[in-house]
């Protein structure tokens, strides 16, 4: 099909539909500047049908929307390494699945991943609309709108759900990826969810009844678990709520006693080695007179210096040479600050590994790779991201540590060298979004899962989620 005037003319934005999978209207972004269309999965497994390539995966089709569920499964024609927008590479699984769009019906290559940061489900490039449609930049819903009606008819009406847990999140920043997908994940489970923002708490002492209390009053007593997400700044004061909802036997995942020693860097170490868990060779200084004899005490330059305090990167300096290790250590001396001096892995080649670990399980994990010109693998200061497979010694070191920490929930960093994985950081606060977006596991979900098993609470199916187990027999 070549003629012009046979082409189909869409807008930026269409409703369209994946007979085959099971998804029967979903909002596609009409981007001819891509040239790979994707739709938002999670939870992708792939799997073995007939001794060919298969994966199941799960779609959240409504923005918004994150209670209906459509649970799909499509043979799988390649592995392709994709760059999303935001710099991460990632290999995606890819598809092929008949397409809707009107009343036509064709066949396009779809790509699973993770976009849950993005506004629409589905992003629809230019290989799928090759000699078949034109672009009206300026024009929306073509071929037609659909409403709320027509949606619940589709998905089935989901009711609010009565029964599920109360729980809250204790954090600083509402807005930020990671507390929103968990809030997001607890109540499509049907739970009853809470931002409660550290600042705004006060409690009450007591032996016999103690209560924390919420700004204008509120008393919060009727929780059935807190999930602890404290920055660094606020680990004293958020700490202190955390142990007073302890007192009142509220169920917080991460303890105030876990998250305060992963806080202390110092003590952290410590308590990791003591363990028998290795990390590469650190020394401790309070603005040292010796600097000498610590630059020795790591094998000399180059080595990482740290400020005890610092976090996402930040108060860390590799220094290449004597030299200007001396400098940097001196400069520290001027802050009067608690520094560590730690060994440098060269051959990390400015890689590591951040593996996610809930109860005792590394749940997702991935390869971080330093930005053009800086050390850090820290893809928040511009740093890369794509999964990797782990081993099993990297596997045992993440689980111990997390374990040693007392966390349930933890980001362990881990960095290869010539002598086997050692172990940098375990971080009680770790961020969602990268390894979400990377491996396209729903981490929030597996939080709220966790908190679910150890309340011994089940969860009831959902209109959207039963409909559609009926669509699929």
């Amino acid at each position: 099909m070549t003629d012009t005037d046979s082409k189909i003319i869409v807008g930026s934005q269409e409703w369209c539909g994946f007979p085959d999978l099971g998804v029967p209207a979903i909002k596609a972004r009409v981007d001819s500047g891509a040239k790979t269309s994707s739709i938002h999965a999670f939870n992708i497994e792939p799997f073995k049908r007939h001794g060919e390539s298969w994966v199941s995966f799960e779609v959240h089709p409504l923005e918004g929307n994150r209670r209906t569920t459509l649970k799909c499964e499509s043979m799988v024609i390649d592995r392709r390494l994709i760059r999303s927008s935001s710099g991460i590479a990632e290999k995606r699984y890819v598809i092929s699945t008949p397409f809707s769009l009107g009343y036509r019906v064709w066949d396009i290559e779809l790509t699973l991943a993770n976009r849950d940061s993005m506004g629409y489900r589905l992003l629809l490039g230019r290989e799928a609309m090759s000699d078949r449609i034109l672009v009206d930049p300026s024009a929306s819903f073509c071929h037609g709108e659909i409403g709320d009606e027509q949606i619940d008819h589709m998905y089935g009406k989901i009711e609010s759900t009565h029964g599920g847990l109360r729980i809250a999140l204790l954090a600083s920043d509402p807005k930020l990826f990671s507390n929103k997908r968990i809030i997001e994940s607890g109540e499509e489970r049907g739970h009853e969810m809470l931002f409660v923002n550290i600042r705004h708490c006060y409690m009450k002492l007591d032996a016999t009844t103690p209560e924390v209390h919420y700004r204008g009053g509120r008393k919060l007593d009727d929780l059935d678990a807190v999930i602890t997400r404290i920055r660094p700044s606020a680990t004293f004061y958020g700490c202190a709520i955390a142990r007073q909802f302890e007192s009142m036997g509220v169920y917080t995942m991460n303890s105030s006693k876990s998250i305060a020693q992963s806080r202390d860097k110092l003590y952290a170490l410590q308590l990791l080695i003591h363990n028998g868990l290795d990390i590469p060779i650190t020394g401790f200084a309070n603005s040292p007179m010796d600097t000498n004899d610590l630059i020795d005490m790591v094998g000399g330059a180059p080595l990482i210096v740290k400020l005890l305090e610092g976090s996402q990167g930040r108060g860390v300096v590799l220094a290449e040479t004597r030299k200007a290790a001396e400098s940097v250590i001196n400069a520290f001396k001027t802050l009067r600050a608690n520094l560590l001096v730690q060994q440098f892995i060269k051959e990390a080649q400015g890689k590591d590994l951040r593996c996610f670990v809930i109860d005792g399980k590394v749940v997702a994990t991935i390869q971080r790779e330093a930005a053009p010109g800086d050390f850090r693998a820290n893809i928040h200061q511009g740093g890369k991201a794509r999964v990797v497979r782990m081993t099993k010694d990297e596997r045992q070191l993440a689980v111990k540590a997390a374990k040693t920490m007392g966390l349930s929930v933890a980001g362990v960093d881990i960095i290869r060298s010539q002598s086997g994985p050692l172990l940098l950081e375990v971080n009680s606060s770790p961020g969602l979004e990268g390894i979400q977006t990377a491996t396209g596991k729903d981490i929030a979900g597996m939080m709220i899962t966790s908190i679910e098993k150890h309340m011994h609470w089940a969860r009831q199916p959902l209109l959207a989620e039963v409909g559609r187990t009926k669509l699929a027999s």
